[in-house]
């Protein structure tokens, strides 16, 4: 038996509703606020003059963004498969830094890179936006089976606020429309909403790092460390020694979201996810399809996300404080 767990913010919008033109500010001074410049397969995001991170969009498995750079300009994601650097472990070549991806929608991988594996395809921009207190990426995207079925559309929201150096704080909003027939995210740990650490983050360290410090998990019920995977919570932090700091990457998940508080697909050698599809595999239960989201035609699921990238350990960087502030904030579509 099917079941529909769809929440309140799966609405009535059908496929290929109004969208904004794609728009650009123009005369931002280079080195104040966020700027955002277009080029021929990526958008460069700079937050007062200093690189940020760039959004990959086209001829790519599904968009990413590489590098993700913390405070101080430190880089807080693994570089491979981007980038060859010595000390990093070449596993799961699909953990591309900073994504939003699942591995069961309709039958069709969209997580992995195996050779039957589904595409999200970049169809447009709908807004480029730069600002002196934040900068915004609107897109339009295609999830494309490996028969070039068109399995869903996406509607995704990038907002990177100008914070101080010594923090980074950004918010990914997505909405996934399903068209003429119904979309089911199915029921599997492999997904949803992640980022690949850099490797001396990691709670297990790779072999060039092994003797030196971790890092260490916790989330928002006092959970720590390896017991965290698969555990519900309203944010999960992942911290540790990066370049002589200790720093860490918070996620946040929206009360509003389907499914609140979700799971976290979070494992000890640096991948970090929120998950909220992934029920038999989080809870060992023996339906497969405990977890199964189904989407009706015509309708959409809307989820929404903080990332907070902070110096020292959760509680030094204070944050369950910053996310009762997200907990109560609006929709950035709605801005």
């Amino acid at each position: 038996m099917r079941t529909n767990y769809l929440l309140p913010l799966v609405t009535a919008l059908a496929v290929g509703g109004a969208t904004s033109s794609c728009t650009t500010t123009p005369g931002l001074a280079a080195k104040h606020g966020v700027r955002i410049t277009e080029q021929s397969d990526r958008l460069r995001v700079e937050i007062n003059g200093k690189l940020f991170t760039e959004y990959f969009f086209k001829d790519v498995p599904r968009p990413y963004c590489y590098p993700l750079l913390g405070p101080n300009g430190v880089p807080m994601t693994r570089d491979w498969p981007m980038k060859n650097s010595p000390g990093e472990a070449q596993d799961h070549p699909h953990h591309r830094s900073f994504w939003f991806a699942h591995g069961a929608i309709n039958g069709s991988d969209f997580w992995s890179e195996e050779k039957t594996f589904g595409k999200t395809v970049h169809e447009r921009f709908t807004k480029i936006s730069s600002g002196s207190k934040a900068g915004v990426i609107r897109s339009r995207n295609q999830w494309v089976a490996r028969d070039g079925t068109v399995v869903c559309t996406d509607d995704r929201t990038l907002r990177i606020y100008n914070r101080p150096d010594n923090e980074r704080l950004f918010d990914f909003e997505i909405t996934l429309h399903a068209g003429q027939s119904e979309v089911t995210f199915g029921d599997t740990k492999e997904g949803t909403m992640a980022l690949r650490l850099a490797e001396t983050m990691r709670l297990a360290p790779n072999k060039d790092n092994a003797g030196k410090p971790t890092g260490h998990i916790v989330n928002s019920e006092g959970v720590r460390d390896g017991a965290t995977w698969g555990k519900r919570a309203a944010w999960c932090d992942y911290y540790g020694p990066v370049a002589g700091q200790t720093l860490g990457a918070a996620i946040f998940d929206h009360p509003q979201n389907p499914r609140f508080p979700t799971w976290w697909h979070v494992r000890d050698y640096g991948l970090f996810a929120a998950n909220p599809f992934g029920r038999h595999d989080f809870e060992k239960l023996p339906e497969k399809t405990a977890g199964n989201l189904v989407v009706p035609a015509g309708q959409s699921v809307t989820f929404r996300y903080r990332f907070y990238l902070h110096e020292g350990d959760e509680k030094q960087a204070k944050v369950a404080e910053r996310y009762a502030e997200f907990a109560k904030s609006k929709a950035a579509g709605s801005k």
